[in-house]
């Protein structure tokens, strides 16, 4: 392996894991070529023919599937840190002495920390998707055997459909199913929402398994995952814990500073003439995205303007706008509360989404490029508008990239950030990893003031008189360095890259280097 500089000006590695990688070439320097990765055909004659796909358990479905040492398996994250399905599938497969498996979830978090003894111990060779937590700062250590791979929500379509990654087993916990496989989020004990998150895996994953808890009578509707590309079916005793599988005390923030914050976005908004009617917008859960959210409503109540479509994760807050007329439609990539649950499932205007809509870059279009405004977080931001969201300013990587990547192509794009956390300065001279490029970044908010990309000169005429604390980025970042002073930065190993970040084209764009 050697690395190779990339349009960016970024080293990456020109192999991973032994597979030949393609470095970033800019935001849109990439072209495609072939076709669409499929799975093998299958006939009907080799399943039953009365629909009964059921098998006894886990163990006898992931034999079946034909598990194998150095084998792809895939789990989706809609049951975030209330999973336990995936836990039991590595229980399993560690108890059969299965090696070098490449584990390749939408998503971990927190709970499948249960899984490093089997990252050290080979069982999984090494993660492609994010890495959270305790299984991040792990990887950051250089302890994984294999390279990890991170991708956006809409790379991770990408990877899979154009053969990148091929999966063997994919096994989707469904809250409802029936013995067909027919699946749906939206309800049963363990309701998540929807499985959008999965569908890739079920389209074009080689082996599917549907795992659920509530087992229902075909035909099991709404269908969101449909039986005909599922394999067998298992009923379990438990997907996860309901308590954490989605959150119902999601609050907006408290402090004084995350609240000026969205203030300033929603005024930021209003003032560039974005809020109106028609107008469409997306931002996640978090405090500060969802005091933005009741700033926001209140100002399009005042004006009597009504959005088209708000982009999800949905929250209480979203679904209060649609129930009370200020949007005709949520557009659903996955649910963060118990409410937003049960308005997707009584609600027909609130629509489940997958990433191939939404953020698929290897499609004829997506949805995130129609939105009007998107808010987002970030870890650091650099003076030239670069961000990161995965790692932070001591190096570790504690956290995946989601949709974020895929969000940055909306009209206007606002980084809503802390100037500081912890006393450590947010906006930097140069990001530790690249995950945002300058390019696509057009607002940074902070406590501070507003910094304004310099291309954007169209939001910088219409804002000019608003009253808004507007300055420059290098003007709040010396405000900041005087009162924080500028701590050390991280040492790493230059020689070891742990994990990479591509780009939602599939190439490159940073390395993830071993803590020293």
């Amino acid at each position: 392996m050697r690395l190779m500089e990339n349009a960016a000006g970024r080293f990456v590695p020109d192999e991973i894991n032994g597979e030949g990688a393609i470095p970033y070439q800019g935001i849109n320097g990439y072209k495609p070529e072939g076709r669409k990765h499929n799975p093998k055909i299958k006939s009907c004659s080799d399943y039953p023919t009365d629909g009964n796909k059921l098998v006894k358990n886990l163990k006898t479905a992931l034999l079946k599937a034909g598990l194998r040492d150095g084998i792809t398996i895939s789990t989706h994250h809609h049951l975030r840190n209330g999973d336990l399905l995936t836990n039991q599938v590595f229980d399993i497969i560690h108890s059969l002495g299965i090696k070098n498996v490449r584990w390749f979830p939408s998503a971990s978090f927190p709970c499948h920390s249960h899984l490093l003894k089997y990252l050290e111990d080979g069982t999984i060779n090494h993660i492609e998707g994010s890495m959270n937590g305790p299984l991040g700062e792990f990887t950051s250590r250089g302890k994984m055997k294999g390279m990890g791979v991170l991708r956006s929500h809409g790379g991770r379509y990408q990877a899979i459909q154009d053969g990148e990654v091929k999966i063997d087993i994919a096994v989707i916990a469904a809250p409802t199913a029936d013995f067909f496989g027919n699946a749906t989020g939206d309800r049963g004990k363990s309701a998540c929402g929807l499985l959008g998150f999965a569908l890739a895996d079920s389209i074009y994953a080689e082996n599917v398994i549907v795992a659920t808890d509530n087992l229902v009578p075909f035909p099991c509707l709404p269908w969101q995952i449909q039986g005909n590309n599922v394999d067998y079916v298992v009923e379990v005793d438990s997907l996860g814990d309901p308590s954490k599988i989605v959150s119902g005390t999601t609050e907006v923030t408290k402090s004084p500073d995350r609240l000026l914050i969205a203030e300033y976005v929603a005024e930021f908004l209003d003032s560039a003439g974005i809020v109106k009617n028609g107008f469409s917008f997306q931002a996640g859960a978090g405090g500060t995205n969802l005091a933005f959210a009741l700033f926001l409503k209140e100002k399009m109540k005042q004006k009597k303007i009504k959005a088209r479509f708000i982009r999800g994760g949905s929250t209480k807050y979203l679904v209060e706008m649609l129930e009370e007329g200020l949007t005709d439609y949520i557009l659903d990539g996955q649910t963060f509360d118990l409410e937003g649950v049960r308005s997707m499932r009584e609600n027909p205007n609130h629509v489940n989404t997958s990433p191939f809509t939404s953020y698929n870059y290897h499609g004829k279009g997506n949805f995130a490029s129609m939105l009007d405004a998107v808010v987002l977080g970030a870890t650091e931001v650099d003076v030239n508008f670069n961000a990161n969201v995965v790692s932070h300013s001591d190096g570790l990587l504690l956290h995946g990239i989601g949709g974020w990547q895929n969000c940055l192509f909306s009209k206007c794009t606002i980084l809503a950030i802390p100037s500081f956390r912890d006393r450590i300065p947010v906006i930097v001279d140069e990001v530790t990893t690249l995950v945002g490029p300058a390019e696509l970044i057009d607002v940074i908010v902070t406590e501070r003031g507003i910094a304004i990309n310099p291309k954007r000169k169209d939001l910088i005429k219409a804002t000019k008189k608003s009253g808004l604390p507007i300055k420059s980025i290098g003007e709040i970042k010396e405000e900041v360095d005087q009162l924080c002073g500028k701590p050390e930065k991280p040492k790493f190993d230059k020689s070891k890259v742990v994990a990479v970040v591509k780009w939602v084209d599939g190439t490159i764009l940073d390395s993830i280097f071993a803590i020293k």
